[in-house]
């Protein structure tokens, strides 16, 4: 290998890498923050916070005796509180019962069920939190760039032209829902693929009810009309206050957290492939889109993957918050927390149905990035969308 090709690969290297890291750190470190500061707070000692999983590659004791630490295997982190006998926060009953008053002081399994969920809830929050602020600078620096809903081109014999849309119609609303911008009309097509949606068109000034079924494609797998909508050119910026830019921020943090569900929906009616669901290698390659086109494009891309964090942080999978928030509900209703073997089970029933669902969404990804590398996309002579 010549000097050129190691200096292309170290670029590749670095294009890949580096976003990703940065991504991925900042979502994991607010994300632990979250649950370190809920700690703190209610009088809950914390031994460690570890940005990454293995062997440590650097750290330090803070005043308080907390252990900061970075590991080798960045794709997530832990805080390790008082008490916890693994990084999963799975407890000893047996020495719980043994506990003298001194060691039960800033335990965290000793303390309050309340206390316990107030914390676990916490990491999650704080995603959804920093997604707000992200959106609520990103809008009021920027404006909301968009483009209006209307059709510029349809394709022939596509859905759209099947179900009558014409060049110069306006969207005004999907199946009831009213439409914001083109952006907001793309993403009710793609999540509604083989199914009915009624659009509301404006007509010249007159409304139109038509309907239409959005082909599942093959190659984006995603749902589509055949149409186009207006182009960088037509784009439009709407100045916000900060009132305003706080209100369109919970809109969006809100859209990010109820489209994953549409998509779960879509996918169990056969509808949407599994080819989309994302993994560490879909964030990586999102990451590298997003700095090759500047780097501060991946401030709203860290944003999005927060908010991605920290809804898959709150499914009831043991190992995950959901999984504590489970057992927590589970000794609610009992009265009494779940028996340590009962714990036991249901954590290495959550790490093995993690674990293969990390490897089924990285071969998806890897597959699929190997397919976009091989394949050459022929353009449509009439018109794309």
């Amino acid at each position: 290998m010549n000097a050129q090709s190691l200096l292309s690969a170290a670029d590749q290297f670095f294009l890949w890498t580096v976003p990703f890291l940065l991504v991925l750190g900042v979502v994991v470190i607010v994300h632990e923050l979250g649950h370190f500061l809920a700690a703190r707070a209610l009088g809950i000692t914390v031994e460690t916070f570890s940005v990454g999983f293995g062997p440590e590659i650097a750290g330090f004791h803070d005043r308080s005796g907390t252990r900061w630490r970075i590991a080798w295997i960045p794709l997530g982190g832990y805080v390790k509180f008082k008490g916890d006998e693994t990084v999963a926060s799975l407890p000893s009953r047996e020495k719980l019962e043994t506990l003298t008053a001194a060691e039960r002081a800033g335990n965290f399994h000793t303390s309050a069920l309340w206390r316990r969920t107030l914390i676990v809830l916490a990491g999650p929050m704080a995603n959804f939190l920093l997604c707000i602020v992200i959106f609520t600078g990103w809008f009021m620096s920027t404006g909301i760039v968009y483009r209006e809903a209307r059709i510029t081109c349809v394709q022939p014999n596509s859905p759209a032209s099947q179900a009558g849309i014409l060049a110069g119609d306006k969207v005004m609303a999907v199946s009831g829902s009213p439409i914001a911008d083109f952006d907001d009309f793309r993403r009710s097509v793609i999540l509604n693929a083989r199914s009915e949606i009624n659009l509301l068109i404006d007509r010249g000034g007159q409304s139109v009810m038509l309907h239409a079924v959005p082909q599942l494609t093959e190659r984006e797998c995603v749902g589509q009309l055949g149409v186009v909508g207006p182009g960088p050119q037509d784009e439009k910026i709407r100045r916000l206050g900060f009132a305003q830019a706080l209100r369109e921020s919970g809109e969006k943090t809100w859209l990010n957290i109820e489209m994953p569900f549409r998509f779960l929906g879509q996918l169990f009616r056969g509808n949407a492939c599994s080819t989309q669901l994302g993994g560490p290698a879909k964030i990586a390659e999102v990451s590298k889109d997003a700095a090759s086109a500047g780097i501060i494009y991946l401030i709203p891309l860290i944003a999005f993957i927060s908010v991605s964090v920290g809804l898959f942080n709150l499914f009831p999978i043991p190992i995950l918050d959901g999984g504590h928030l489970l057992f927590y509900g589970a000794e609610a209703i009992l009265g009494r927390p779940l028996s340590q073997r009962a714990q036991e089970i249901g954590f290495q029933i959550g790490f093995t149905s993690l674990l293969m669902l990390m490897i089924f969404v990285t071969w998806n990804n890897v597959s699929e990035l190997a397919h976009k590398e091989t394949t050459v996309v022929k353009a449509d002579t009439v018109c794309h969308g």
